[in-house]
């Protein structure tokens, strides 16, 4: 709408290019400086037969259930991507080094920072398929209800995930799902489409305090801690996506028959 801003036209000023400086210097640059700082101490491990490992959490979309099948999609824009990939280049060298650093690019989650970005849970709700699709169960059933039950009367899951679909599926929304153009800069319609469809699921919960992404978040963070945990003792690469299909299989392993 009238508010629309482009993220291309922020990132090429001054403003925006100090934005990028110090996202490269708190995404990237750190881990490196990690992996250099620690040299000594990771040499002396070594020579007394010892192994270190370094994890990075990392973003760079994530694949979701869409239609049926998995597909590559991200949050628009998401300008820190820059540093991201910086990120992901700071691991890649390091382990032709021979150092087993490696970031695992996480699925989007509701933060306390990540709610100024209007539409991030967009791409988390399609969770709620993917925990079916990987095999369902009683623990599933019971957090299909507890979400359910956060919705107004009348509305139901199926509804609020149509709407999702609907989503991605918009012409506007489509230039998004190629993996080798990320991050692109944000347009009106796009905005206008993840903003709209962002306010429009909020307003069918009950408590708009109290959303269906907030419980999923929960979940998400939990299976990703353990992906995380279980993959570093013997990574098997620089850079790993752990997407929705990880994240609900792992999830519903490790369930123990409720959703708390």
């Amino acid at each position: 709408g009238a508010r629309h801003m482009s993220s291309q036209s922020l990132i090429e000023s001054d403003l925006g290019k100090l934005v990028l400086q110090n996202f490269d210097e708190v995404s990237a640059n750190t881990f490196g400086y990690l992996l250099e700082a620690s040299s000594a101490i990771r040499t002396r491990i070594w020579a007394a037969g010892g192994q270190v490992r370094y994890t990075a959490y990392g973003y760079h979309g994530t694949e979701v259930l869409i239609g049926g099948s998995y597909r590559w999609q991200t949050y628009t824009n998401y300008t820190q991507g820059y540093a991201k990939m910086r990120l992901e280049g700071v691991a890649e060298a390091a382990w032709r080094k021979g150092i087993k650093a490696t970031v695992f690019n996480c699925p989007e989650i509701r933060t306390n920072s990540s709610d100024v970005f209007a539409g991030l849970e967009l791409s988390l709700l399609p969770l709620l398929g993917a925990l079916k699709k990987e095999g369902g169960g009683g623990w599933v059933e019971v957090l299909w209800q507890g979400c359910q039950d956060l919705l107004k009367d009348g509305v139901t899951l199926e509804a609020l995930l149509q709407m999702v679909l609907d989503y991605q599926n918009n012409e506007a929304m489509q230039p998004y799902y190629d993996f080798d153009l990320w991050p692109l800069p944000n347009s009106a319609t796009q905005a206008e489409q993840t903003i709209g469809t962002s306010q429009e699921i909020v307003q069918l919960h009950k408590d708009k305090r109290i959303l269906v992404s907030d419980v999923l978040s929960h979940h998400v963070v939990k299976a990703v801690g353990q992906l995380i945990f279980g993959e570093a003792s013997e990574p098997s690469g620089p850079v790993l996506w752990l997407n929705h299909d990880l994240v609900a299989r792992r999830l519903i392993a490790a369930s123990g028959g409720s959703a708390d």
